[in-house]
């Protein structure tokens, strides 16, 4: 971590690198996730989808799992997906704890109702990148304008349970005063937020074995509490915040996070 001389140096440095009323931590940490890089995904191309789809449109899953450990990493020309963005929109709490902000999906969805999510959905075709995706999905669904939002880095591709990639894009609100959620009440029931170091503890975690393309893994659930409201953080949206609060922590979690390590015998058709 870079000292209280460096730190103050990278604070003055950002009045012009949009990270104006940012603490000198949150500009520190912006620096290095920076020159973190993803590991490279095995497709080159996009092309469609061949499994079920939300039919709101939105990356969730009850399952994701990072798409290098997955079966289909070793065949990736049989496998057809579809392209998703997520936004990890981090800031720095009252208490000086890093947050990030997370939704609750509408009731009246008719999959995946109710559940804890990343904002985030599927690319559209005008969109320029991932990154677009995933800030105009927040925009769409919370009312989170793109220009309160520093994007540092992406995380390594995520695959749902639905076969669809999904592009994790960690961002920094610049300014957590001036964002005022704005809810689309078709997608999004609550906005929330909580400590993403919690992702790295067992403390209020539970996990169940689950059978999937012939392999077997761990699911984890992450009960949490904010303002009397109870929520539980489970599937995709965990495994993605799991390995966010990896790197930005650069410790691993106090949990087994993937899997038993054993190959099963077992084939799968694609």
């Amino acid at each position: 971590m870079a000292s209280p001389n460096s730190l103050s140096k990278l604070a003055m440095d950002s009045q012009t690198d949009g990270f104006s009323g940012c603490s000198p931590r949150l500009v520190a940490l912006a620096q290095e996730l920076r020159l973190y890089k993803p590991p490279r995904s095995i497709y080159e191309i996009d092309v469609e989808e061949e499994s079920i789809e939300d039919s709101a449109g939105k990356a969730v899953s009850q399952v994701g799992f990072p798409e290098s450990a997955t079966p289909m990493a070793n065949e990736p020309k049989k496998f057809r997906p579809k392209r998703a963005a997520v936004l990890i929109c981090l800031f720095e709490g009252d208490d000086g704890d890093l947050r990030v902000i997370l939704t609750k999906r509408a009731s009246k969805l008719s999959t995946h109702s109710s559940e804890v999510a990343l904002p985030g959905g599927k690319a559209e075709e005008a969109d320029a990148n991932d990154v677009e995706t995933a800030t105009r999905e927040a925009r769409e669904e919370i009312g989170l304008d793109p220009s309160f939002v520093n994007i540092v880095t992406t995380l390594e591709q995520f695959l749902s349970l639905h076969l669809i990639i999904v592009i994790p894009v960690i961002g920094i609100l610049s300014d957590k005063k001036a964002f005022k959620p704005a809810l689309n009440a078709a997608e999004v029931e609550a906005v929330f937020h909580a400590p993403l170091e919690m992702f790295l503890k067992d403390d209020n975690r539970r996990s169940k074995e689950i059978q999937w393309a012939g392999d077997l893994w761990l699911m984890h659930f992450f009960d949490y509490e904010m303002n009397d409201k109870k929520y539980v953080i489970f599937g995709l949206t965990a495994a993605i915040l799991i390995r966010a609060a990896s790197v930005v922590f650069k410790r691993s979690p106090a949990f087994l996070e993937q899997k038993p390590k054993f190959k099963p015998k077992i084939k799968t058709r694609l």
